[in-house]
């Protein structure tokens, strides 16, 4: 780790009060020592992965880290705060904060020895003596694993440490959520251990072996674990290490798989097969999952196994009494439902809801705009009577344009029918994979027959999961279970699904649905415009995230039918006018007060003009992760105000995406241009007015660099960030 750490990147006396602030000051000095290219593009890549997940771990440490493509090679930066910084820890501020910075390309031996750094993490005599050693040098020595640095008064950092004891056994106030990490206290940490070398491009499996457990004849309990992480460099292994210091104190025989940015190495096959259950602490899908199929299975997030080990081993041991297991993989089939694969299982049930609903609302967006942009494509041709057109089956002129705007809009109206169906199907997907599909689309496709509309469509997809999940947890005879996926679940779910649709659920959704249709309908006047002001809020607040969809979603509700109501089409005009705000005013901001914007950003300025123009909000993403609290209130005021006046201007759209390449399509087009433009030039001037106001930090410079040194900037590239 020598090449990583030295001691002019090594800060004893940290005097920044946000986190955000220490990852600025540890990075100016990667950007003096030429480790990092972009300073403001590096810390918005680091603020990426900070609204992912807090980096915060108890015992006082803060581990903001990212891959980025302003780095030049594997850096390490170290401060130590003498009031502390709150990086988001249970326990409160951290007073060793560690930067670490990965170029997007970063070779995997490299990888493997930041990943080392988190292992040491864990141990209790690393972080004290952390906390002692005087000088940078001597802390810089520590980290690469040179050897024990001198700390006051002439003794070793390590020996004046409080000491571990591989006889002893930690409190069991430890093995709770305690102040200090878990495996701080470890039996089996080591203290001074040095970074492995770099030899190969994945982590190995790792196991902490106990003696047999009391009263224990058969050996000791035997769990095999998967950790992993969205960047896969610090949370992974700190996890891993945790849990095997907790094996150890609880007696049992642990064996973790740290699924890494540099790669993993598989479990022995026969090392599953002989474990007596399993523990998943993952951020991010665990790879090749129904390897550990059939198993008492105890499955939370990465920083549980960093936080609170001995618990989730107890836990499991209880999961194994009581016989409690997974199902067992189907042949060729992966295991888990797509909400587990995509790493979001460990969250409580309002995450798992939003992201079933965003399931659904994914598979029904292609379908809405294909099919609008067809059917608005047909009225364009063939004018606003096309609806009244016979089958393009019974009369269709080749050389007539009324004939091919009848075709368009009948191939609009046929894929517009496909989306409650869609909707539900793909909700119930989420829940509970394939088998849940059938159930979903037929309980979306009575939705539509008893008219309960897109309502009715989220109630048939949550109730198809949900009975799925139900009966995939009974326990069927061996001889069964082939014919459960292709005929007993889609059997008795369909029949469940079908007989509360038509008989309990669904008259009362369907007049929920038109109290709703006919409310949108008397829409008139200021309570439309503060409609439209609200949906523009919602467009802008988090650039494409579940707000954003559900705004969205809202509108394309309104128009998926084959004769929308004028007041829908209203809405479905604010939504998009405001949702190209953001992007569009990024633009101009960069065009025309560019120096308040680094070079990347500029850079991004320009795509931006493209993105914005053609109604994809996440082209402000990068402006808003570097510098969140001035860009997107600014950009929430232009959106609703772009929303208010599109909706008190009238202007109308069939079309549910396009940009202003629908506008000829758009009821009111001048009218709702000067909309878009009004909320882009309050959205423009507020965030240029905000940042000129934004007193730099000290020792930072407009262009990015550190003590106004000429450290060159990536000025001459376009790059988008990148964080893991």
């Amino acid at each position: 780790m020598s090449d990583m750490i030295t001691a002019d990147l090594v800060d004893l006396d940290l005097s920044a009060d946000t986190k955000e602030a220490a990852a600025r000051s540890l990075a100016e000095r990667m950007v003096a020592q030429g480790r990092v290219t972009d300073l403001d593009g590096f810390l918005a890549d680091v603020a990426a992965r900070e609204a992912q997940m807090p980096t915060g771990l108890d015992g006082g440490i803060g581990i903001p880290h990212c891959r980025s493509a302003h780095v030049t090679e594997p850096t390490l930066a170290f401060g130590r705060s003498a009031a502390g910084i709150d990086f988001g820890a249970p326990d409160g501020p951290a007073d060793l904060i560690f930067l670490i910075a990965a170029p997007a390309g970063a070779d995997d031996a490299h990888l493997t020895i930041l990943s080392s750094l988190a292992r040491q993490l864990m141990n209790a005599d690393f972080t004290a003596a952390l906390r002692s050693v005087p000088d940078a040098e001597g802390a810089a020595a520590l980290i690469r694993g040179d050897g024990a640095p001198r700390v006051a008064g002439g003794t070793d950092a390590l020996s004046a440490a409080p000491a571990s004891d591989d006889s002893a056994s930690a409190p069991a106030s430890a093995s709770q959520d305690s102040a200090v990490a878990p495996g701080a206290a470890s039996a089996g940490a080591t203290a001074g251990r040095t970074a492995p070398a770099a030899t190969g491009a994945a982590t190995p499996a790792r196991s902490a072996t106990a003696g047999p457990a009391a009263g224990s004849a058969e050996g000791p309990f035997r769990i095999v674990a998967v950790t992993s992480c969205p960047t896969g460099i610090a949370h992974t292994y700190m996890a891993a290490e945790s849990l095997e210091n907790a094996g150890r104190e609880a007696g049992v025989e642990i064996t973790v798989e740290p699924q890494g940015s540099a790669g993993f190495t598989r479990l022995d096959p026969a090392v599953i097969a002989a474990a007596d259950a399993v523990i998943f602490a993952h951020d991010v899908p665990v790879r090749e999952k129904d390897r550990f199929a059939g198993k008492p299975t105890v499955d939370v997030g990465v920083k549980a196994g960093i936080n609170r080990p001995a618990e989730l081993i107890a836990e499991v041991r209880e999961k194994a009494a009581r016989g409690e297991t997974t199902a067992p993989a189907a042949a060729g089939q992966d295991a888990g439902t797509p909400v587990e694969r995509a790493g979001d299982s460990t969250e409580g049930y309002g995450t798992k809801l939003r992201t079933w609903l965003m399931s659904g609302v994914s598979y029904m967006v292609p379908f809405v705009a294909a099919g609008g942009l067809l059917i608005a494509l047909g009225f364009a041709i063939g004018g606003y009577k096309i609806n009244k057109a016979p089958s393009v089956m019974d009369h269709f002129i080749w050389t007539q344009a009324d004939s091919w705007g009848a075709l368009l809009f009948q191939i609009g109206g046929v894929a517009f029918g496909f989306l409650v169906p869609v909707l539900a199907g793909y909700i119930a997907y989420g829940m509970a994979d394939r088998p849940g599909l059938v159930p979903g689309f037929v309980g979306g496709a009575i939705s539509l027959t008893i008219n309960a509309g897109f309502l009715g469509g989220l109630a048939a997809g949550l109730i198809a999961g949900g009975v799925v999940m139900a009966i995939q947890r009974v326990r069927i005879p061996a001889a069964l279970r082939g014919i459960m996926p292709v005929v007993v679940i889609p059997l008795i779910s369909s029949a469940i699904v079908g007989f509360l649709m038509f008989v309990v659920i669904g008259k009362p959704i369907a007049s929920a649905q038109k109290a709703m249709t006919d409310w949108l309908g008397g829409l008139t006047g200021t309570n439309a415009v503060l409609l439209g002001a609200l949906l523009g809020l919602m467009m802008c607040f988090d650039l494409g995230g579940p707000v954003n969809k559900v705004a969205y979603t809202f509108a394309t509700a309104g128009i998926a039918v084959s004769d929308p109501g004028d007041s829908a089409m209203k809405i479905m005009a604010a939504v998009m006018a405001a949702g190209m705000v953001p992007p569009l005013s990024m633009a101009l901001a960069t065009t025309v007060r560019g120096k308040l914007f680094t070079p990347t950003e500029r850079e991004n300025g320009k795509a931006a003009w493209v993105l914005g123009a053609s109604f994809i909000s996440e082209g402000a993403i990068p402006f808003a992760a570097a510098d969140p609290l001035r860009v997107i209130p600014s950009s929430m005021v232009g959106g609703a105000i772009t929303g208010a006046l599109s909706m008190a201007f009238g202007a109308t759209l069939r079309a549910p995406h396009g940009g202003i390449f629908v506008v000829p399509l758009i009821g009111n087009p001048l009218l709702y241009l000067v909309a878009i433009a009004a909320g882009v030039c309050a959205t423009t001037a507020l965030v240029v007015l905000l940042k000129g106001l934004r007193k730099p930090a000290p020792g930072a410079t407009p262009t990015g660099t550190a003590d106004g040194g000429t450290t060159p900037t990536a000025s001459g590239r376009k790059e988008q960030p990148v964080v893991a």
